[in-house]
């Protein structure tokens, strides 16, 4: 910046085409001055003041008037040199803005890396779902789902302290009914699509009427409802599935990177919001942990015997989805 403002300043130094044209100006007028009194015969008159003093300025007022312009015209050069200069350092300070700014472009940048890295887990995690989907519904007639076949093999006794003797929608636990069947048992976790859904209602009460279900359903129940109050429908979730094995481990009692399929809500408002709430709503805590410890349970129950498929049809259940995402925030699948 030094070098550039010695570089403006120097022709402001030394003499430009003003100054040269002043000086030829001056010369000029002189010439013509001097013309005028060796041409003109003088008059015999005596000396006079004002003669004298308006000659003088005949004389030297041009004079003053060249150099005048000259000063003007030198400003001139200087303050568009200035401008220059000035134009200068602010296209340099533009573009270190414009390279600075490209520099921290680079984290969005990662971050549509990153985004691109889950989105690509997110599709071989479907694949992997999906063909075992396949694979489940084409295969084995062990993995075929039997009619009437029932949710829970060994249904778990319940505390009597648990016990309900009515329940929400008027259905009294009843002991010694049918056991509740895996297609009744998912679509009641998934609860009814609409006020018409019949078979869904069908299925809602029977579980209500389990014993070993009931506290499953009334948790989930809580739950949903709570979440809705933030804006969080587990329809507008779209968690990668994870594969039948890993719910089958989860089933089993394991954690950390054995089940790390099973944190696949992606979303990171809902994540945000939820995790505020665990912290500062002791209420939906405690319905949290609640649901957790009976979904835990009852899934434990419902893996021993379900097939791929069934696993399958369970985890995309409303009941999961929360499962899915309440278990992320609250550290279940570490």
């Amino acid at each position: 910046m030094r070098s550039a403002q010695g570089a403006a300043s120097e022709p402001a130094r030394g003499f430009g085409s003003a100054e040269f044209i002043g000086i030829g100006l001056t010369l000029l007028w002189g010439l013509l001055v001097g013309s005028f009194f060796l041409l003109v015969p003088g008059g015999d008159e005596g000396f006079d003041p004002i003669i004298f003093v308006m000659t003088l300025f005949a004389i030297f007022m041009p004079v003053a008037l060249i150099w005048i312009g000259v000063s003007a015209a030198k400003s001139s050069k200087i303050m568009r040199e200035e401008s220059a200069r000035l134009t200068a350092a602010v296209d340099a300070l533009r573009s270190s803005y414009v390279s600075s700014a490209s520099g921290e472009r680079t984290d969005p940048r990662a971050s549509a890396v990153e985004r691109k890295l889950e989105e690509l887990v997110t599709a071989q995690r479907n694949a992997e779902a999906a063909l075992s989907r396949i694979a489940s519904r084409a295969g084995l007639a062990a993995e075929v789902p039997l009619p009437g076949k029932p949710a829970l093999s060994r249904p778990e006794p319940v505390p009597e302290a648990e016990a309900q003797p009515a329940f929400d929608l008027g259905t009294p636990a009843v002991t010694g009914a049918a056991p509740i069947s895996v297609e009744e048992f998912t679509r009641a976790l998934n609860f009814p699509e609409n006020e018409k859904d019949k078979a869904g209602f069908a299925a809602l009460r029977k579980a209500l009427r389990d014993p070993t279900i009931s506290g499953l359903v009334h948790s989930a129940q809580d739950v949903l409802t709570l979440l809705s109050e933030d804006g969080i429908y587990m329809d507008d979730l779209s968690p990668a599935p994870a594969r039948p094995a890993v719910w089958r481990k989860f089933g089993q009692g394991r954690r950390g990177e054995e089940i790390a399929g099973m944190d696949g809500v992606r979303d990171r408002s809902c994540l945000a919001l939820t995790s505020g709430r665990m912290r500062a709503d002791p209420i939906f805590r405690d319905a949290v942990h609640h649901f957790l410890r009976k979904f835990d349970q009852t899934f434990a129950a419902f893996s021993e015997t379900a097939s791929d498929t069934e696993i399958i049809a369970v985890s995309e259940t409303r009941t999961a989805r929360a499962f899915m995402l309440l278990g992320k925030v609250s550290g279940t699948f570490d």
